[in-house]
């Protein structure tokens, strides 16, 4: 995954040439860096996808890293659905997986940034999805919500595991806006 990009990258990615890119450098509206003793520019990623998305321009192969993509495990269609409605489809994609066998074979193969464990599927059922995650070195800093279930109480299991727990009944906006938190925050670690 390259943090770095050259004008003659930019231009590829932009399908434009690289003067233009230049220009776009030298008037403010792309912004970057000169390598100290050359007239070389470098752009960083976050600031090429945001001029790219300011613009409207296609993201390209940028796409999947632009994107936060959210795992959603065993939750129910009311949480699906507000959820859906309150996280924008441009800044995110949401996945689905209906069991911890599911779970597992979908955070392998789209890598999310959020992983969202319904409560609802089972409380051993939900813990063990949520440590084998946190086992695996690939998902250690993945964001990691529990939404616990209205009759389960949160004592008796290991907080740790999660980046945060909700409890249900819950503000859909207030949990879309915190995942757009740790979202964005784990994507400027990284």
């Amino acid at each position: 995954m390259k943090t770095i990009f050259t004008t003659g990258q930019v231009a590829k990615i932009c399908k434009v040439a690289p003067r233009t890119v230049s220009k776009w450098f030298d008037s403010g509206r792309l912004r970057g860096y000169r390598i100290p003793g050359s007239q070389d520019r470098r752009i960083p990623r976050e600031h090429l996808i945001r001029f790219l998305k300011e613009h409207g321009m296609p993201l390209g192969e940028l796409e999947d890293e632009a994107m936060g993509k959210i795992l959603l495990v065993g939750s129910d269609l009311m949480t699906r659905s507000s959820l859906n409605e309150m996280i924008s489809n441009d800044d995110f994609k949401i996945e689905i997986a209906a069991s911890g066998f599911e779970a597992g074979i979908q955070a392998e193969s789209i890598h999310p940034d959020c992983v969202v464990v319904d409560f609802v599927m089972g409380r051993e059922e939900a813990l063990m999805i949520a440590q084998n995650l946190r086992k695996n070195a690939e998902f250690h800093d993945t964001v990691l919500i529990g939404l616990l279930s209205d009759d389960d109480n949160a004592s008796g299991f290991d907080r740790s595991v999660f980046s945060e727990t909700f409890r249900k009944p819950f503000d859909a906006a207030l949990l879309a806006e915190r995942i757009r938190t740790l979202v964005s925050r784990r994507k400027q670690l990284a």
